[in-house]
């Protein structure tokens, strides 16, 4: 009889907790439904990006030594190296590089394998086009640096959205 009780009063108290946290998580979702919504004015507002942010590759085409090494990295075997053994000093010769972000899935690899350098991650985020053919980058695109976000005059920065919070409880 004992541990009959005692059992009704474990699952009472079991049931009470598990009220509890019901409660709890709708409270959660109700302060979130009364939340005004952030509407960000796209092409004269833009996010500032984490600092570990993978972006647009940028590529540096006087340190490359064309060893294809971000070609072996990559999951897709996506960039697309062209070059030529130049027999007399027994090396080889960039010709062309080339990178398809349409299809690029910016794991990183083969910026964090390449040997020399020459491969680096930019904080743009703005690859869309209406042609997917102009989301493959030749060496002359891909060496062209994004112009900072913090830098540009004419955007207004917004921060992300843990800091969003703190600006606005400071307020």
């Amino acid at each position: 009889m004992f541990s009959m009780v005692t059992g009704f009063m474990n699952y009472g108290q079991q049931t009470v907790r598990a009220a509890r946290y019901i409660g709890q998580s709708f409270m959660i979702t109700l302060s979130h439904a009364n939340r005004l919504p952030v509407t960000i004015q796209y092409p004269y507002e833009k996010l500032i990006t984490a600092e570990r942010f993978r972006g647009r590759i940028h590529f540096e085409f006087d340190k490359c030594i064309a060893c294809e090494v971000c070609v072996r990295v990559c999951p897709i075997d996506l960039p697309v190296v062209d070059w030529k053994l130049e027999t007399d000093i027994r090396k080889k010769r960039l010709l062309n590089y080339s990178i398809d972000f349409g299809i690029c899935i910016f794991c990183g690899n083969c910026v964090e394998y390449c040997p020399t350098n020459c491969l680096s991650m930019t904080e743009e985020y703005e690859l869309s086009t209406y042609d997917r053919h102009e989301l493959n980058y030749n060496q002359i695109a891909l060496g062209r640096l994004p112009m900072s976000v913090i830098d540009d005059y004419t955007i207004r920065t917004i921060l992300n959205s843990p800091q969003i919070k703190k600006s606005k409880s400071l307020d």
